[in-house]
């Protein structure tokens, strides 16, 4: 999109899809693609911002294929990361935690700066290079975390410890804090296996074994696995013609996005493993009516109808506030997989529930 700041200078970003190719890399083709095309129509002191979450590099790839596409010669580019959350974009937006700017000259970084003048949040003006991995290396902390307080969980329910306990006592501490530790099925959507996969490309190319990384990725792999075995310990050992009822499939609440999601990569297993899946999800829509192996009702009731098992997989806050003694009589065996620790164990088993949560 295009924007006229104050001066009168033109400023065009790029905000277009990095998906991730067969190898796990980003796939900077609709990035390659907008350049080609904005390069001969840009004007004398433009400057050309990449908004778009791309590899290390990308900022001076861009401006190579600016030049060798018609591009004038004093057009600027900088890479200008965004930090937008699915679900709180527009809040994200109008109130960043940060702005990030990355070019090597530093009049285009004064330039973009007074973009976001009024803007209450701290600017930091860097190197394109430092500026591109602000992106992936917040993305990936955050999945490491998340993975970190899956094991934990996992390792609380082998010692009797109960992880939300454990969480409280751990998020206090200013240098933790409670943000992402919160257990459940693992991670997903459209950013984070995305962004980790891709920031691990970049360190093979760069010959550094991010074993860290690489960790984070096989544990939240493990994770789904982990969920699939709770809801087969509900069903008697075995999910060969039991009836799962599903509440959730989105990757996350408050998005219809399924892209990802461990809700639906754990239902396929399920699926495939002999069970008989019912489904409701507030706002999937006709996204979540085209997954294969499951049906997908309009009421939450209605999915639970003559279930062996509940199973949560989505921390929607509606199904706080369900009849939940309803759910049980409805049920074939009150059984229940609460991935997401969504309900109170000790609620759920006084209404006759058996209740399994996570790390609880």
């Amino acid at each position: 999109m295009r924007g006229a700041a104050a001066t009168g200078a033109e400023f065009v970003f790029l905000c277009v899809p990095t998906p991730q190719g067969p190898d796990g890399r980003a796939d900077l083709g609709f990035i390659d693609d907008a350049a080609r095309e904005i390069a001969p129509v840009l004007s004398p002191a433009a400057v050309v911002l990449n908004k778009s979450t791309v590899p290390v590099g990308s900022t001076r790839r861009v401006d190579r294929i600016l030049r060798e596409a018609g591009a004038v010669t004093d057009v600027g580019v900088a890479s200008n990361p965004e930090f937008l959350r699915e679900g709180t974009a527009v809040r994200d937006f109008l109130r960043p935690s940060r702005v990030v700017i990355g070019t090597d000259d530093a009049a285009v970084g004064v330039r973009v700066s007074e973009l976001y003048r009024g803007v209450y949040a701290p600017v930091i003006v860097t190197d394109p290079a430092s500026a591109e991995m602000v992106k992936y290396a917040s993305n990936a902390f955050l999945a490491t975390k998340i993975s970190f307080v899956n094991a934990i969980a996992n390792l609380c329910e082998s010692v009797n410890a109960d992880i939300h306990e454990v969480v409280l006592g751990m998020g206090h501490d200013p240098r933790i804090g409670f943000e992402f530790l919160h257990p459940g099925p693992g991670w997903g959507g459209s950013c984070f296996p995305k962004d980790t996969a891709a920031l691990l490309n970049t360190a093979e190319d760069a010959g550094y074994d991010f074993a860290l990384l690489r960790g984070a990725v096989t544990s939240n792999d493990n994770q789904r696995e982990l969920m699939v075995t709770k809801v087969r310990d509900a069903c008697g050992g075995t999910l060969t013609g039991a009836r799962v009822a599903i509440w959730g499939l989105t990757f996350k609440a408050n998005t219809d996005d399924l892209r990802d999601s461990p809700a639906v990569e754990i239902a396929a297993i399920l699926a495939e493993q002999g069970a008989m899946l019912r489904a409701y999800d507030p706002a999937a829509g006709d996204a979540a009516a085209a997954l294969s192996g499951l049906e997908v009702v309009a009421d939450p009731y209605e999915a639970c109808a003559d279930a062996d098992v509940l199973v949560v997989l989505t921390e929607w806050d509606e199904f706080r506030w369900l009849d939940f003694e309803r759910v049980a009589s409805s049920m074939k065996r009150a059984e229940m997989v609460d991935t997401r620790n969504l309900l109170d164990p000790a609620a759920m088993r006084r209404i006759g529930f058996s209740y399994r949560g996570v790390g609880r």
